[in-house]
């Protein structure tokens, strides 16, 4: 299988993976850089996550410009361009509406890792406003001034929330960041149900967050996580 080939299945099995764990649902997507033209992404035709195949793929550049192809993209695709624009070390960028998340970006409580498998979110999670520099809008992220303002508020970090609409999660991999997507969504709502318990929490430390985030990525995590999540989607086969 060639790297292009590969690449486009990686992004079916991710919309189906992201699916399947309640991370998107009719709406959200997941890009990946293309593989032999970093000024390029892939991601699919405008499409419910769990319906994509492989013939939903479209090619564009960083700008958001479809190549040769002229059926309906998502309307957020700036978000990722923007994104790989900025970041040229990211590779694949979700976009989702986790309800989990949600309460963070509308709140001053912040969003930290709380549980070992939470620490590849990273010691700090920004909370992007669209209002602060374009007023009041629907909330998406339509143009590349939206997705370059968003990608500044991400800045060096692994997610940004969007405040009242969800969040933007990058990874150096797919695996990753769709791994990333999934222990995001459980550590915002164990976060959440720990706040009804007590105020005072003892989240991870700096050093913890480091370590675990170095052994979750790791090859073999990753590798055992993606073959168990693929299973559960019924992707195994795609």
């Amino acid at each position: 299988m060639d790297n292009l080939t590969k690449t486009l299945r990686e992004v079916v099995v991710a919309n189906r993976i992201l699916a399947r764990e309640n991370v998107v649902d009719a709406y959200g997507h997941v890009s990946i850089r293309h593989p032999d033209n970093t000024e390029r992404y892939v991601m699919s035709r405008s499409r419910s996550p769990e319906l994509v195949t492989l013939g939903d793929i479209m090619e564009f550049s960083l700008d958001g410009t479809a190549i040769d192809d002229d059926r309906t993209p998502y309307a957020e695709r700036h978000i990722h361009g923007a994104i790989y624009e900025a970041r040229p070390e990211i590779n694949a960028v979700v976009h989702n509406h986790s309800h989990a998340v949600i309460p963070f970006g509308v709140t001053t409580t912040p969003l930290r890792p709380v549980a070992h498998v939470g620490a590849s979110i990273g010691k700090e999670v920004p909370v992007w406003d669209i209002r602060r520099n374009f007023g009041d809008t629907n909330l998406l992220v339509v143009n590349m001034e939206q997705g370059r303002d968003l990608a500044d508020g991400l800045g060096g970090n692994n997610v940004v929330l969007m405040r009242g609409h969800g969040c933007a999660v990058t990874g150096t991999s797919v695996q990753g960041a769709v791994m990333r997507s999934i222990y995001l969504q459980v550590n915002a709502q164990l976060l959440q149900d720990t706040l009804q318990m007590s105020e005072q929490i003892e989240y991870l430390s700096d050093g913890e967050i480091e370590q675990c985030a170095e052994i979750f990525l790791s090859d073999f995590s990753v590798k055992r996580a993606w073959e168990y999540f693929q299973r559960r989607a019924g992707a195994e086969s795609l």
